[in-house]
């Protein structure tokens, strides 16, 4: 009985490897080995680096939110801390948006937070 091979398979996993390294330099694109690795290393980083854009653009809100707490008189801390004791629930998102797009609306709110610390 003839050996069998399965090339059309094969031939299938490579063609997926190939195309996940396209854009790779030298034989991390063209070898098969090589390829298979630096796919893996690949994923491995974008899946970490996935995980840790959500922490960076916690950074970048915080930093915005402070910049126009300050320019309300309040540190980021003491807008928080107003904002908790207000009862005022917006998130760090928002209130970032709000200081860049609409700052009228966020003096409103550093103002509610103000009166909630003095109290």
């Amino acid at each position: 009985m003839p050996r069998t091979r399965n090339r059309v398979q094969t031939r299938h996993r490579h063609k997926k490897i190939f195309a996940l390294t396209k854009g790779h330099r030298g034989k991390r694109r063209t070898n098969i080995k090589v390829a298979h690795e630096s796919m893996i290393h690949a994923l491995r980083y974008a899946t970490i680096h996935r995980r840790d854009r959500k922490g960076d653009f916690r950074r970048l809100w915080i930093v915005r939110i402070n910049a126009a707490a300050r320019l309300n008189g309040l540190k980021y801390g003491q807008l928080i801390d107003g904002l908790n004791k207000a009862g005022i629930e917006v998130n760090r998102k928002m209130l970032a948006d709000l200081a860049v797009r609409n700052p009228e609306a966020f003096t409103e709110i550093a103002d509610q937070a103000k009166t909630a610390l003095a109290a």
